[in-house]
């Protein structure tokens, strides 16, 4: 696949995820925007801001808590993760770096369930091509990890995956060591969570 439809598709991907924010809007909250610029301002800052009043995704600060069904249908939250480090990570199975990346990340998975670090590799949904194609990308890449389904978007949205993959870093504290735009390999995985507690 060419570099121009790859470009293409994740100017897509960004412009979806800021669709259906707006969309989300009560139609209140969307004629403020509209109406008023120093509401638009304080709506914007508001939604990057978790129940502690710190940014919600920047580092140094707390993983926002999400609770989400997975692939096989149980309910997980990040915070069931606490006290293990956390790779959390953002995709599809229409994006090749995302595909490139998968093989890596549960070869990582394997060699470190056992040392307290989990992968949360979150699938969104929302702009995925149906349950089919996420079950077969899933049984193809015989991935075994914690799969939550971003089924409306609203996680994807609030950390801020605007391309992806996009993945997280969290500490066993909970809080992000880490923001990481692009596929990542399993000897870069390796290094980014050797050092955090």
């Amino acid at each position: 696949m060419s570099k121009s439809i790859i470009s293409a598709a994740i100017i897509l991907l960004a412009l979806s995820i800021v669709i259906i924010n707006i969309y989300k809007l009560s139609p209140s909250e969307r004629t403020k925007e509209t109406s008023n610029s120093s509401t638009e301002e304080s709506v914007v800052v508001n939604e990057n801001i978790n129940q502690d009043g710190q940014l919600s995704v920047q580092e140094g600060s707390p993983a926002p808590d999400f609770e989400l069904t997975t692939l096989n249908g149980n309910t997980v939250k990040l915070s069931d993760y606490k006290g293990k480090k956390v790779i959390l990570n953002f995709w599809a199975s229409w994006c090749p770096p995302c595909v490139a990346e998968m093989p890596h990340m549960q070869q990582f998975y394997e060699n470190n369930k056992e040392n307290d670090i989990e992968i949360v590799a979150v699938n969104l949904t929302s702009l995925d091509k149906g349950m089919s194609e996420i079950k077969k990308f899933v049984d193809e890449n015989n991935l075994s990890f914690t799969i939550p389904l971003d089924k409306d978007g609203t996680i994807g949205i609030q950390y801020e995956t605007f391309s992806i993959p996009t993945s997280y870093i969290i500490d066993s504290n909970g809080i992000i060591i880490k923001k990481i735009v692009g596929p990542m390999n399993e000897a870069m995985m390796e290094d980014l969570t050797k050092n955090i507690d």
